[in-house]
């Protein structure tokens, strides 16, 4: 029962807290009232997880909206809860991608691989997720944490990314990834919070 040494964190080929960065985009009113692939409840649990574990593992965050002053809401209150210290960084553009200042933040954190999660997954999330494939990051969509305008616009923007080159990963994959060892005690403690009791236990 012994484990190896720990790799490199920054190097390795798993995700790590020392390698990967989170992105958040989009998780704002309207573009929930209009996600139609999955239940908008578990939706919700799902990407507060993501940020929970963000905060858990210190991951550098970027947040983004776009036209949150012209009626499409700022991020969600749930999800500005689990990241009360992000800012966010509000664009006109659909492709976050072609925002200098989301692309400013994102480059400012030094990570080459990045855990994107965005409304819609056919839109906000495939755009710059095609764009930052393109520009060498490694880019891991949250499967069951990001949404579409349809089943079907889900799938299409998910089988767009993969076949760019996107990772894709679910949120407890995710949870394990970062965590990857029970001796790593520091974290345990949160990351069953998180995984076990809150969601997969359905006591939150």
């Amino acid at each position: 029962m012994t484990s190896e040494p720990m790799r490199d964190p920054v190097v390795d080929h798993l995700l790590t807290p020392q390698n990967a960065a989170l992105v958040v985009i989009d998780y704002q009113p309207l573009q929930l009232k209009v996600m139609n692939s999955m239940d908008r409840d578990v939706l919700v649990d799902n990407i507060v997880s993501v940020a929970r574990l963000a905060r858990t593992y210190d991951l550098p965050v970027v947040l983004s909206t776009v036209n949150a002053a012209d009626g499409q809401g700022n991020t969600l209150a749930e999800v500005k809860a689990a990241l009360p210290a992000t800012k966010e960084i509000d664009r006109t553009s659909m492709n976050a991608w072609e925002d200098v200042e989301f692309r400013q933040a994102v480059e400012a954190t030094g990570r080459k691989k990045l855990i994107m999660t965005a409304l819609w997954t056919e839109i906000c999330l495939a755009f710059p997720t095609l764009d930052a494939l393109r520009d060498g990051f490694e880019i891991y969509p949250v499967v069951d944490a990001v949404g579409g305008t349809s089943p079907e616009a889900h799938r299409a923007g998910l089988e767009r990314m993969v076949q760019a080159g996107a990772r894709p990963i679910s949120w407890v994959g995710l949870a394990g990834e970062l965590q990857r060892d029970w001796g790593r005690a520091d974290t345990v403690a949160e990351l069953v919070d998180i995984v076990l009791t809150t969601r997969l236990l359905g006591t939150a």
